[in-house]
């Protein structure tokens, strides 16, 4: 039987058989064999009538014992879990007991309850519940759970309140029911970093971060991060905590970032701790957004869940979209705009124009952990924004408020969304609704008129074909618009065109010259601006526009047209792109942050999608080629400049991860990666030996590598680091990512054969073949190599952990673009994989998705 007959399907949904109103769990703690007996309170669901058999998720699961209403019972098995006759079902409520045996320390795949160096840990999200006890493995259950743990272990934690103690077992207790993807358990030899938070109607809450001995001294900014989430989300939402504790883990091994579990968030090391001598300002950054990610999913997430796992972007959309919000407060909004914006084209704009593009809310799934993506999390994300603009400020306040109060306790739908929305503004939103039905990234091209004052935009929106979408209905696009005129000074401040046809005009009257457009300011849509401007346009709003993503965009547009120049035709490094930069580069009234974002170069698989959607073919090494010209030429035209921003930047003040430190210290080395080019590496060495954090360390490094240098200053970061893997995840990223394109795959196959290549943690794992990965002209090289070894290691690992192998296989999805010798390496490796004996169904979907583009 194939996949796509395996297929789950929205429009297949039925509500469970049964309700649940109380699970009561003991865990039994053994590495090899681990006892869970579950004590589940059933009822008939009044939405199913009828009598029905029940029907109970299980796998990997030995069955000790089941008993109905006291009584024992030998229901009937299979490898996806038990079925209990509608004939051996009372007709009202019941009790269900079951004793499962499962063997934590054997589970590779990290999902369900495993074991991390010693500590146990669970991850339920999306079915690992199914790997612990026999359960209704689905979002739409949701009930409330008792936990007993027993273990000879000092720490033992699970959700909700803590209701008793002693040596050798604990118990939890929470209120609030939830689905079982969030059940959490956690036991091990672990130490807390400890705060209280006092809420806004004055409640106390405790608040810990668990980690192991040792790493006490590195939670604190974590703990920060988290205190101030909490306060934000009662300021910006009204979201009050509702537990008297909340509880955060640190594992190493981890599939994913974090989870939300409530009032047990399990993270993945990496992204708790943290010190100025080990964390780069984009780790401290990160925290503090995932932090605060996993702590609003307890109202966005928790609270209100999602009904199946086609509306998970109900809760990931808007939970990112929070987050954004957080962190644009909490640190620049125009920075962290543009970075969110950066990530959005490199992930998700590439999602959408290739094999796997799906939408927000898919229609079918084989594999529900393949869809954890760019598109459910960062497009998402978007969707909430264009909702915001276009009903205002007040509007998405009233409707979110409306939303937690009609639904707190369920499981809703996208359908339930938009419907708040609705009867909070009035507004119709059935068109809408395309955005989260339809894949792909809209075109939006532009047209102008200029007549005796009367200017008129007239823009056209196009949606390209995607898999089994060929053709699409138009969408609701808000576009944020200004005008400028040609002495630099803004007539038209931002307005919001909505454009809800396939071709629409807008007029500005009333205007004395022709003025400059400023089109989808902040990036009120996730589209692509089609719209060819003279690079004397482009440099005018590098240089006047007010709006500060667009001022980016300008010059971000400016430098890709010219990078495709250069590989096109072989022209040379354009003068007035170089001008333009110098006069950002040296304006101290830009924000650092801002002027080292303006500094970075577009990226090599940026240029071959938009190289490609022209028609033409990417040459990777021609990219490569260009970019690096492009780079050397720009540290020569910022001439001895760049010496005095650098020494300039260099304020000698203890660090702090502040924004206003962290933008500094990205100008300082964005000046030094280039003076690194014209001195050889002399000022990058000095800096990396006289480092006073991870970020100058790095910084110094990267500048080196990137010049082929470097290689003992490699060898001090791996003497001084080597006891600490996630810092010495950063030593094995760096060199395969600075690598030359003819030897990535070879640097790469060198590392990995280290005794510290853990390959089975996904850290690891990710920091190796994902590297490669992300080198672009490394990974496409002609040759092939890259090819080969990255299917390679996917083979090996997935019958270990097929949901680190399944997302890994996404650095395949764009072979399609690609000449015709690259195109026939690449398919022949995904061929290489779907043939591999026992491959999994989430890699297998994955293969066969992407294999269906060619």
């Amino acid at each position: 039987m194939s996949d796509s007959q395996n297929a789950v399907h929205l429009s297949d949904y039925q509500p469970f058989t049964h309700c649940v109103d109380q699970v009561d769990l003991t865990f039994r703690l053994d590495p090899a064999a681990t006892r869970v007996t579950a004590k589940i309170g059933f009822r008939p669901n009044p939405d199913r009538p009828g009598r029905h058999d029940l029907r109970l998720d299980g796998e990997g699961l030995k069955l000790i014992s089941c008993a109905l209403n006291g009584r024992k019972l030998a229901p009937k098995l299979d490898a996806a879990g038990m079925t209990i006759a509608a004939s051996d079902l009372p007709e009202g409520p019941f009790t269900l007991e079951t004793e499962v045996e499962i063997a934590p320390e054997g589970n590779t795949a990290l999902e369900g309850l495993y074991m991390s160096k010693g500590m146990y840990c669970t991850q339920c999200e999306a079915e690992g519940f199914r790997k612990i006890t026999y359960y209704p493995d689905r979002p739409d259950v949701m009930a409330r759970f008792r936990v007993r743990i027993e273990a000879d272990l000092p720490v033992l934690l699970s959700n909700g309140n803590p209701v008793g103690m002693g040596e050798g077992w604990a118990e939890w207790d929470d209120p609030w029911p939830k689905p079982s993807y969030l059940f959490a358990l956690v036991a091990g030899n672990l130490r807390a970093h400890s705060e209280r938070f006092t809420t806004a109607s004055g409640r106390a809450v405790d608040l810990n971060i668990w980690v192991r001995p040792g790493d006490e001294d590195r939670c604190a900014y974590a703990m920060e991060s988290l205190i101030r989430s909490m306060k934000w989300d009662e300021d910006v939402y009204g979201r009050e905590y509702d537990l008297d504790v909340f509880n955060i883990v640190a594992v190493d091994d981890f599939n994913m970032g974090a989870m939300e579990n409530k009032g047990l968030n399990i993270f993945n090391s990496r992204y708790v701790l943290a010190s100025p001598e080990t964390a780069t300002d984009d780790d401290f950054a990160r925290i503090e957004a995932i932090i605060a990610h996993e702590y609003f999913h307890n109202w966005t997430g928790n609270r209100i869940t999602c009904r199946d796992w086609f509306q998970l972007c109900l809760k990931e959309g808007l939970t990112v979209f929070r987050d954004h919000q957080f962190s644009g407060d909490m640190r620049s909004a125009a920075v962290r705009r543009i970075e969110d914006v950066v990530v959005l084209r490199a992930r998700q704009f590439r999602e959408d124009a290739g094999p796997l593009a799906h939408p927000v809310r898919p229609e079918s799934f084989v594999e529900i952990n393949n869809f954890y993506t760019a598109t459910v999390y960062e497009k998402g994300a978007e969707l909430i924004g264009m909702l915001k603009t276009l009903v205002g400020d007040q509007g998405y306040r009233r409707a979110m408020d409306l939303y937690f109060q009609r639904h707190d306790g369920q499981a809703a739908t996208v359908e339930d969304w938009l419907k708040v929305f609705e009867d909070a503004t009035g507004r119709d939103l059935s068109q809408f609704k395309r955005w989260y039905t339809q894949a792909g990234t809209p075109h939006l091209k532009v047209a102008e008129d200029w007549f005796d004052g009367v200017y008129t935009l007239t823009f056209t929106q196009t949606n390209p074909p995607t898999p089994g979408q060929p053709k699409k209905d138009p969408k609701v696009i808000p576009i944020n618009v200004g005008l400028l005129n040609p002495n630099g000074d803004e007539v038209v401040p931002t307005i919001m065109l909505e454009m809800t046809r396939a071709k629409q005009s807008f007029r500005f009257e009333g205007l004395s010259a022709k003025p400059i457009p400023s089109i989808l300011r902040g990036f009120s849509a996730p589209v692509i601006l089609d719209r060819k401007a003279p690079p004397e346009e482009r440099a005018f709003l590098l240089a006047h526009d007010t709006d500060p993503f667009n001022k980016w965009e300008a010059g971000r547009a400016l430098a890709k047209e010219v990078m495709a120049e250069m590989v096109l035709k072989g022209a040379p490094v354009s003068r007035a792109w170089l001008d333009a930069l110098a006069a950002v580069t040296f304006d101290d009234s830009l924000d650092p942050a801002f002027r080292a974002l303006c500094l970075r170069l577009p990226g090599e698989d940026d240029m071959a999608h938009t190289i490609h959607a022209t028609g033409r073919v990417p040459d990777p090494m021609r990219i490569h080629a260009a970019r690096r010209e492009m780079a050397g030429a720009l540290a020569v035209r910022l001439g001895e400049g760049l010496l005095r921003l650098y020494e300039g930047l260099d304020d000698g003040l203890p660090f702090t991860p502040s924004a206003a430190q962290a933008g500094r210290r990205a100008l300082r080395l964005a000046a030094l990666a280039l003076l690194t080019r014209r001195d050889g590496g002399r000022l990058a060495t000095h800096a990396f030996h006289e480092a006073r954090s991870m970020t100058e360390e790095v910084g110094a490094l990267s500048a080196l590598l990137d010049i082929g240098e470097g290689q003992p200053q490699l060898r001090a970061f791996a003497a001084r680091w080597g006891h600490d893997h996630n810092v010495m995840d950063k030593w094995f990223a760096l060199q395969i990512s600075h690598a030359d394109p003819d030897e990535a795959a070879a640097v790469t196959d060198r590392l990995t054969q280290r005794p510290d290549f853990d390959w089975k943690n996904p850290n690891r794992f990710r920091s190796v073949i994902g590297a490669l990965s992300a080198n672009h002209a490394g990974f496409h090289h002609r040759s092939g190599a890259g090819y080969r070894l990255v299917a390679d290691w996917l083979i090996r690992l997935d019958p270990l952990n097929p949901q680190t192998a399944a997302r890994m296989s996404t650095a395949f999805e764009t072979w399609p673009r690609y000449d015709a010798r690259r195109r026939r390496l690449a398919k022949a490796e995904l061929g290489r994989i779907l043939a591999a004996p026992g491959l999994s169904r989430d890699l297998q979907e994955m293969v066969e998705r992407m294999l269906a583009a060619g």
